[in-house]
């Protein structure tokens, strides 16, 4: 049900994920945030204490203290969890990864892992985030993408190479500390000015790792299919279509 990033090998992986240790504030601005129905549907009844891996900024954390969960969140970025702290003050800010999050066992009733699962070693972080979480406890991923079957949007990520190719068929690999896998679909639209999709692609692992040339030519690519082909204004506000693609699984 969803492609949950790039097949990468280990290396690549951790090269690609290092393009956002820095530029957290950029990354907070121009990044969608994700439907409360994606939270509702994965946070399990009763749950008090969450874990949200690869955190980021927050964007994901700001719904889990929402539903009135008290929150630990992770990543391997000081700069991404500098926004995240000035942002969300009420969660607990911990640098770690998906692999090794040095917190106690047995400590959480569920663990999200929102837009970094596909940088992760699933195995290594399916063995972590099992031990953190109590009897039961639920594993939640999470992915924004775009919703390619409209088709002036499927161009659109082709130019941004924004890699969101919805397949319903695919589930994300888990280990085999988790059990009762499901998925859900959410359908959104995020308001955002042709000026904010130029910052946008700017914020992806693609354009982050390109030169200067490359860059140069995705950005003249957008400016003419935004403000040429489709024909809409400097800044104007558009409607983009989103698909938060989510999954649920049950510690064994």
């Amino acid at each position: 049900m969803v492609r949950g990033g790039p097949r990468l090998d280990h290396g690549r992986r951790r090269e690609l994920g290092q393009s956002f240790q820095d530029g957290g504030k950029h990354y907070q601005r121009v990044r969608p945030g994700y439907p409360a129905e994606s939270a509702q549907w994965l946070v399990p009844a009763g749950a008090r204490d969450a874990l949200d891996v690869g955190a980021g900024t927050g964007k994901f954390t700001e719904l889990l203290l929402a539903a009135g969960l008290a929150v630990t969140a992770v990543d391997p970025s000081a700069d991404m969890l500098g926004q995240l702290t000035a942002h969300y003050p009420d969660a607990t800010a911990v640098l770690g990864t998906a692999e090794a999050t040095g917190l106690p066992a047995a400590a959480f009733d569920v663990a999200t892992v929102a837009q970094a699962w596909h940088w992760c070693d699933p195995l290594a972080a399916s063995t972590e985030l099992a031990r953190v979480l109590r009897p039961h406890g639920t594993l939640g991923l999470v992915w924004n993408q775009l919703d390619t079957s409209v088709p002036w949007v499927h161009r659109l990520s082709r130019i941004m190479h924004a890699g969101d190719v919805y397949k319903p068929d695919h589930r994300p690999v888990v280990g085999p500390e988790f059990g009762h896998l499901e998925g859900h679909v959410t359908h959104w639209q995020d308001l955002v000015s042709t000026r904010d999709l130029m910052e946008l692609t700017k914020s992806r692992s693609y354009y982050l790792r390109a030169g200067e040339t490359t860059r140069a030519k995705v950005l003249t690519n957008l400016d003419w299919y935004l403000h040429e082909h489709l024909g809409h204004a400097d800044d104007e506000d558009l409607e983009l279509p989103y698909l938060t693609l989510s999954w649920r699984a049950v510690k064994a």
